[in-house]
Parts: structure tokens; C-alpha cells; sequence
């Protein structure tokens, strides 16, 4: 698989940022692994890197590590043999394991890529931080509240470097907008609402019925905690990312509607409303048996709302039309103005129609049909930002905070729902973190 790629200069440029200098950089201190300076320092490095899972998700990284001048996939570590075979197939010169405790033993691994079943994610991250090397585990952190703060406090002990696959932190029209945000262009941010509309089982085929669980993990409560962790974490990065703020209580409700089969027993329907202190409120929705709106998140502003997932603008007072649309309009008026309705004197709130405005050029999109990855979507400059990481050393600022938080989100919504009832943020997942600085 080829994959397009946008080279690191036109991704600074769509931003603004050519030469790697600017406000973008003090406000997402992320962005810093783009900067020229940085990418000097790397010239003739490479960062050894082993692929732990090579699912769709493993490949998915492994393609984009390919077009990344400085990464080397030195091991690829698999127990389900398929799977490891094609993406040997990819990296014919990695060595193949099939136990993940080999590879950490390996001195020519200085980093490792998690892409496993969420339930494994905090065992595999801990003993890899422990075992001296640099860790890239995918979203969502954990499975439980206890394990992320356990992620968390092993990576703070470690002196190693720490990802989670939170690639919006790198996608160029989320931070252009979220720019928007933070300068003041929407004014004050009255809401956030999040979606993610599917129309598919979400199972995948088995060769045999013994590999149903560990092929359909994402199915079976004693291994995921669905929807939450496999797609709100995504979007509930958003609210911390926007108001800089935690919400101090939460609220919700899932069931599982459609989707009757084999033992399932995660939800299939899910609607969660986080309340933050200023009374502000985001939700998440999500339905995997329609997929009419697909995916976005909105921020609302009383200047104006922005579509992060589409990349686009809509200010509350558009642009006057052309001349000839506005003498459209005022005759139309004129007709039904003079026209007597029987029935209540008010006019209903109907949706702008408006296209709104591009954030930045060249906006890719993701209908979200799929959680393995699109082309532009920040994957590649998050891995290419690890690799760097790895190289140098050096942690990247904010980036286990963002990510931590937008986990413990997905799972204090899941408590929420399981649980019939409203959860308060708990001060002992509370980590120091200071927004005001992001």
C-alpha cells in the first residue's frame, strides 16, 4: 500500500508556520518535533522501532513508518501467526517474534509500537517503560481508570518517552481550528457536541470458531469497553483541548439495541453529556446501525461554530451574498411577507444552509466508517514525532496529559451508562496538568 503523505514544510505551511516559528508553536508545544531545528538534529539518525501487533491498525503505522526517512523496523512481534506473516511481508529484513517479552530483551530495539487489544495495553506499556525503551501505545490508554494512572505514573518514573495514538493532536485543520478557538474567534464557547454514526456489525471473519474472542475482541466486555474507548476518545480530547478545563461531572446511557449476536455485550447505542464547572456542556452520541451524519465534533461559539472532522467555519453573521442573490432574496420576502398564514405568529429556527469557510487549504476529511486510518489525519506526524522522540530523547510536551485525560473521559462516560447515574470527576485520576499553559 502507497500511502500520500503531506511533506513536514507544506504541513507548517498549511498552518502558517513555515520555518517552524510562530504562535502555533508555543500553543500546541507538540508541534515542536516539525520544527526545522529539530529535524536538523535528526539528519542520518534512525530509530529503531518494534511493531507489537500487526492487526490492521500495526499495518496501518508500518505503511506510514515506511515513507519516514528516519525510522528502521528492526522486530515485528505477533502471537497470531497470519497476522505477523503480512507484515513480514512488509518488513522483510525484521526480525519475527511471537512473544512481546523477547523483544523488550532485544538491545536493538530502542522503541516499541503498541497496536494490541485494548485489554493488554497497560501490561505491555509498563513492562516496555520498564525495560528501559520508548513507548508508542494506540488510543485509549487502558481499559480501567487504575491501569491509565498506572500508565501514567510508570512513564513519569521511567525517564523514557511515552505516545498514545491521539492523532488529531497532529491533523492540521484541528489545530488551525483549534487556533480559532483559543484566539477568540468564536467568542465564548457555549457548546461542544461529538458524533459517530456507523451501519455496520463491527465483527470481523474467523477462520475458525476457537479465535472468535481474540479476532472479535472489541465485542466482549472482559476485553473492551466499546464505543467509548474505541471512538470517543478521539472526540472527547476535544473538551480539554478547547476549554482547557475538566468537567466536573457526567452523565449517560447505553444499551444495546440492534446488534443482538453471538454474545455481544457491548453497547451498540450510546449518548453521554459532560458538565464542565462553567455550565458548559459536551456530548458524545454514537449509533452503529446508522449511518446517515457519519462523523464530526462541533464547537459552538456565540461568534460562530466550527466543524473540526469536515474543517470548516461558520460564523454566526455570514458574508452578505452577491448583489443579485440579496434582490433574490428581498423580492422572495416581499411575496411571502404580504402573504396571511393561519396558525402561531412565530417562525420556527431552521439550520444556516451556509458552506461555511476552509479552515486551511487542501482539508482532508475521514467519514469515519473506519477507525484504521486515512491518509492526512495526523497519523503519520504523530509516529514521525515518536521516531524523533525516540532519537533525541526528549518527551514531547502535553501529549501523555492530552491523552490520559481523553481515556478517563471514555471511561467515566462508560461508569456513567453502566451504572444508571451521575459520576463526579474523582480528584485521585486527576493529574498535574496546567490547561492554561496549552
Amino acid at each position: 500500500m502507497t500511502v500520500k503523505t503531506m511533506p513536514r514544510r507544506d504541513f507548517l505551511k498549511n498552518l502558517g508556520m513555515i520555518g517552524g516559528s510562530g504562535l502555533l508553536m508555543t500553543s500546541f508545544p507538540w508541534l515542536q518535533t516539525l520544527s526545522a531545528s529539530n529535524q536538523k538534529e535528526l539528519e542520518g539518525e534512525k530509530a529503531r522501532i518494534a511493531i507489537i501487533g500487526t492487526g490492521s491498525r500495526g499495518k496501518f503505522h508500518i505503511n506510514n513508518l515506511l515513507q519516514i526517512p528516519n525510522a528502521d523496523i528492526v522486530a515485528l512481534c505477533d502471537d497470531y501467526k497470519p497476522h505477523l506473516d503480512e507484515a513480514a511481508a512488509l518488513c522483510p529484513k525484521a526480525k519475527l517474534y511471537s512473544d512481546y517479552r523477547d523483544v523488550l530483551s532485544s538491545s536493538e530495539v530502542q522503541g516499541v509500537l503498541i497496536a494490541v487489544p485494548l485489554y493488554e495495553h497497560a501490561r505491555i506499556t509498563i513492562d516496555s517503560l520498564l525495560a528501559g525503551k520508548h513507548v508508542f501505545c494506540e488510543k485509549s490508554m487502558a481499559k480501567t481508570l487504575d491501569e491509565c494512572k498506572a500508565m501514567y505514573e510508570t512513564y513519569k518514573q521511567s525517564g523514557k518517552v511515552l505516545f498514545i495514538g491521539q492523532q488529531r493532536l497532529f491533523d492540521p485543520k484541528y489545530i488551525k481550528a483549534l487556533d480559532m478557538v483559543h484566539s477568540g474567534q468564536l467568542g465564548e464557547i457555549v457548546g461542544l457536541r461529538n458524533f459517530w454514526y456507523r451501519n455496520n456489525d463491527w465483527r470481523r471473519p474467523v477462520p475458525d470458531p476457537s479465535l472468535e474472542e481474540k479476532i472479535n475482541w472489541r465485542l466482549y466486555r472482559k476485553y473492551s469497553c466499546g464505543l467509548m474507548t474505541e471512538l470517543a476518545t478521539h472526540q472527547l480530547q476535544i473538551g480539554t483541548w478547547a476549554l482547557k478545563a475538566l468537567p466536573d461531572y457526567v452523565m449517560g446511557s447505553g444499551d444495546l439495541i440492534f446488534w443482538k449476536d453471538d454474545n455481544r455485550d457491548v453497547y451498540d447505542s450510546v449518548s453521554v453529556i459532560y458538565h464542565y464547572p462553567n455550565g458548559v456542556k459536551m456530548t458524545f452520541d454514537s449509533i452503529i446501525s446508522n449511518k446517515k451524519y457519519g462523523m464530526d465534533e462541533q464547537i459552538l461559539g456565540h461568534k460562530g461554530t466550527l466543524e473540526l472532522a469536515q474543517g470548516r467555519y461558520f460564523p454566526e453573521e455570514p458574508k452578505p451574498a452577491p448583489g443579485i442573490q440579496q434582490l433574490v432574496n428581498q423580492i422572495e420576502h416581499k411575496i411571502f411577507d404580504n402573504v396571511s398564514f393561519a396558525g402561531p405568529s412565530w417562525v420556527p429556527e431552521t439550520a444556516s444552509n451556509t458552506k461555511g469557510e476552509l479552515v486551511i487549504d487542501h482539508v482532508q476529511t475521514h467519514d469515519g466508517s473506519n477507525t484504521t486510518g486515512a491518509a492526512g489525519d495526523g497519523s503519520e506526524e504523530l509516529v514521525a514525532a515518536f521516531c524523533s522522540s525516540v532519537i533525541t530523547g526528549k518527551p514531547v510536551p502535553y501529549l501523555v496529559e492530552e491523552a490520559y485525560y481523553s481515556s478517563v473521559l471514555a471511561l467515566l462516560g462508560l461508569q456513567a451508562m453502566d451504572e444508571h447515574r451521575i459520576v463526579e470527576f474523582p480528584e485521585e485520576y486527576k493529574i498535574p496538568y496546567n490547561f492554561m499553559n496549552v
